[in-house]
């Protein structure tokens, strides 16, 4: 903390003396970003940057009060097909450290023009997915979080078929986060756990593991960022990795949208995709 309102005092005085923000130089905007995020009040918190595909339940150290609406709508190409995925998705803190989400993700399917007779899958909400994270470990001096989660998604019949039954199985995910920050700019990420799948008319449970790995660097001066996210996936002896360079722009004060490409590494069912995000972070006391 010493050090850190040390780093502050030529901000201030130059604040207080009348020179504009636009002159401040980007360091020290970092230094002004990253005290407002951890030092405005307790308990402690780290500023990291959150990946864009495979998002957090909430921020790392989440602050009680704090809220998130998120907007997001994908397209990717199934070699035979096209799918577009929109998904609708609220998170907030009811306490410190403490974060749920409530999410509804559709997808959408089209067939190809040179494959107009294969056949397509039907539109769906694919499930509803609930879900909690607690941070249980953060701290400052080194810029390291780490959480908890748990992830319970409720899987649904397609419209074709919606209600027959309503619900069709479940997806049980527990996680493991950890996230650092190495010096002003510098972010990594780690996401990670097995997923679970339970079909409830055939009885088969069906077991995967993934490994979330993800890379940013923020813009100096800026709440913005480029980076780069790995998504693996294990499931028997079967390996798929995507590769989603991404970027975030902020809009305004409390919106921002995230820009993702998806490059797949070892799949043999998908090509390209893309995706936007966007966020929204009403304000909170």
């Amino acid at each position: 903390m010493k050090n850190i309102i040390k780093k502050m005092m030529p901000i201030v005085l130059l604040v207080s003396s009348g020179i504009a923000y636009s002159q401040i130089s980007n360091t020290e905007k970092d230094i002004l970003y990253i005290n407002q995020i951890e030092e405005k009040k307790q308990p402690a918190k780290v500023l990291h940057a959150e990946p864009l595909y495979i998002d957090l339940i909430r921020d790392l150290g989440a602050r009680k009060g704090e809220r998130e609406w998120n907007l997001g709508l994908g397209l990717t190409d199934e070699l035979t097909f096209d799918s577009y995925e929109a998904l609708i998705e609220y998170e907030w803190a009811p306490m410190d450290r403490l974060g749920l989400e409530v999410e509804l993700p559709f997808t959408f399917y089209s067939p190809l023009a040179d494959n107009a007779g294969a056949e397509t899958p039907s539109n769906r909400l694919n499930s509803i997915k609930i879900a909690t994270q607690w941070s249980f470990f953060v701290n400052e001096r080194i810029a390291t979080s780490m959480a908890i989660g748990y992830i319970n998604e409720f899987e649904l019949s397609d419209f074709r078929n919606f209600g027959k039954p309503m619900i069709s199985g479940n997806v049980y995910n527990p996680f493991l986060v950890v996230a650092k920050r190495w010096g002003n700019n510098f972010h990594s990420l780690v996401y990670t756990g097995p997923m679970i799948g339970h079909e409830y008319e055939s009885g088969e449970v069906h077991t995967s593991y993934y490994v979330n790995t993800s890379f940013h660097y923020m813009i100096p001066g800026t709440r913005n960022f480029i980076g780069v996210e790995f998504n693996k996936t294990w499931e028997s002896s079967d390996f798929d990795m995507t590769m989603r360079p991404q970027m975030r722009l902020g809009i305004a004060d409390n919106l921002m949208i995230g820009i993702i490409a998806g490059v797949p590494i070892s799949r043999e069912n998908e090509r390209f995709s893309s995706f936007l995000r966007l966020i929204w972070e009403p304000k909170h006391k």
